[in-house]
């Protein structure tokens, strides 16, 4: 079973390069993202709170985010393996999802983080506002505020997985083919 935790900042390209990668190697895509906009749009208790978390730019605590995705995972049935596409976020939730991953007789194959920088996530993001008409990437301080709560947060779990030996990092830049090409190279090395 393949299971990639696809990485990166905001506005790096995970959600757009997760439907070219799932289409390619049939893997179940797991955008927490896409989960809690579920939950926000049914209304359900985990998606108003989680939403009060996310309208402010910050990380919505661990307990809500690990009980959404655990119900997406256990819905599957005889999956390939799965994109895990902004979570975790922390070691704390690293160190849930390895638990939970093994009680299932699974692992994570790889950690693959989508490297850009700040003014490329700041011009991505704003971008993405305007088509999209998300709130969280229409504000300037809201997207700098979860740069750096990334940066400050997030960013460190690289060192959770490197510790492992399972950090790829890619260049995020270039055609959405040309980042595509990369992380295909580095899914290909882990078969």
């Amino acid at each position: 079973m393949l299971n990639v935790v696809l990485f990166g900042p905001p506005g790096a390209g995970k959600g757009t390069q997760s439907e070219k990668l799932i289409e390619k190697y049939l893997l179940v895509h797991l955008s927490t993202g896409d989960i809690f906009r579920s939950n926000i749009k049914g209304a359900t208790e985990l998606g108003k709170l989680a939403k009060s978390f996310m309208d402010k730019g910050e990380l919505v605590p661990d307990s809500v985010t690990i009980s959404m995705l655990e119900d997406v995972v256990n819905k599957q049935i005889n999956p390939k393996g799965f994109i895990f596409d902004g979570f975790p976020r922390t070691s704390a939730q690293a160190e849930s999802l390895d638990a939970f991953l093994i009680q299932k007789g699974w692992r994570i194959s790889a950690m693959i983080a989508l490297e850009v920088s700040d003014e490329e996530l700041k011009k991505r993001l704003l971008l993405r506002g305007k088509d999209s008409g998300r709130a969280d990437d229409a504000n300037p301080e809201v997207i700098q505020n979860r740069i750096n709560i990334y940066n400050r947060d997030t960013a460190p779990l690289k060192n959770f997985y490197k510790e492992q030996g399972k950090y790829r990092g890619v260049e995020g830049l270039g055609t959405i083919e040309d980042i595509f090409d990369r992380l295909c190279n580095e899914i290909d090395l882990l078969k």
